[in-house]
């Protein structure tokens, strides 16, 4: 019988790298959140995933940026502390919106994170993401140009969406474990609070939902969880918007808008807690409560970043 391993695994970068969506195919379930606005991941989330009898626990950290908030200072901090006491580090790159923006923000992340990578003394996988959306010869190019930065240790092109390439990653990351014991039950996938988790889902579907007529500033929060003796759960969340006008827009006409929400989402919560989800939303006007310190405690960021 094969000897256990086990691995911590940071995946670092840039907004919109698509870490969620590979984390989500390296555990093989949705455990973090994915939508196409950038920074939607706001604390970092560990998933859990078992490659043979290696596990590897896959911090989903936020992504890294030039920040200009409270809240971003907070996401971005929480980012780099993720690489402490890390086994390894996956720094995912969007090849495409590398190649395509070069002058622009895309590149600027990606070199902020490669130089503060070097600052600290850090060797990280680096992983380029997206790749069937961009030509061979390109590609090559970038691969080069930040290979040539001296702070990756091994490359691995992939497409997080398809699964291209993520196995080779994956089993690369396998061989890097340290011997030891599973931090995880070989059934838990991820490690936030149910609570948590299923604020995550109500806080996607919004999103998706309302694209950009609820901006940035809107949170979700659970409010209550009770078991029922069917073994179901009832749950009742409450959707934080910055003004009035927001929160007509999140209701809708008839409440049809936050009724979808809700639907979809308890869909969502059904699937992963696998039982029947009993789901209430509520809509509330809460101004600044991205300058609330109980809010950061809440999902573990430093109010004093």
């Amino acid at each position: 019988m094969s000897e256990r391993s086990c691995a911590v695994v940071a995946i670092l970068g840039a907004p919109n790298a698509g870490k969620s969506t590979l984390v989500n195919r390296l555990v093989g379930k949705k455990v973090s959140i994915v939508t196409h606005k950038v920074q939607t991941t706001r604390f970092p989330l560990r998933g859990v995933a078992l490659v043979g009898e290696a596990q590897l626990v896959l911090i989903d950290t936020p992504g890294v940026f030039a920040p200009r908030r409270r809240l971003d200072r907070a996401m971005v901090r929480s980012a780099w502390m993720a690489l402490d006491g890390a086994d390894a580090i996956v720094h995912l790159v969007d090849a495409a919106a590398y190649v395509r923006r070069e002058s622009g923000d895309a590149h600027e992340d990606v070199a902020r994170i490669t130089e503060t990578l070097l600052q600290n003394g850090k060797q990280a996988i680096l992983a380029l993401n997206k790749i069937d959306a961009m030509a061979r010869e390109d590609l090559l190019a970038a691969t080069k140009r930040l290979v040539d930065a001296g702070a990756y240790n091994a490359v691995f092109m992939i497409s997080a969406l398809s699964g291209d390439g993520v196995d080779d990653l994956a089993n690369h990351l396998a061989g890097l474990a340290p011997k030891g014991p599973w931090l995880f039950p070989e059934d838990q996938l991820a490690d936030a609070p149910s609570r948590l988790m299923a604020a995550e889902i109500t806080r996607e579907k919004l999103m998706l939902r309302l694209h950009d007529e609820v901006p940035y500033e809107a949170t979700v929060e659970t409010e209550s969880w009770r078991e029922r003796k069917d073994g179901s759960a009832r749950i009742e969340q409450t959707i934080y918007v910055a003004r009035d006008s927001q929160r007509k827009i999140a209701i809708g006409e008839n409440g049809q808008t936050v009724k979808a929400i809700g639907q979809a989402a308890r869909k969502e919560m059904e699937a992963l807690f696998e039982r029947p989800i009993h789901l209430f939303l509520h809509v509330k006007v809460k101004e600044n409560w991205s300058e609330e310190r109980a809010r950061y405690s809440a999902i573990g960021l430093d109010w004093d970043s």
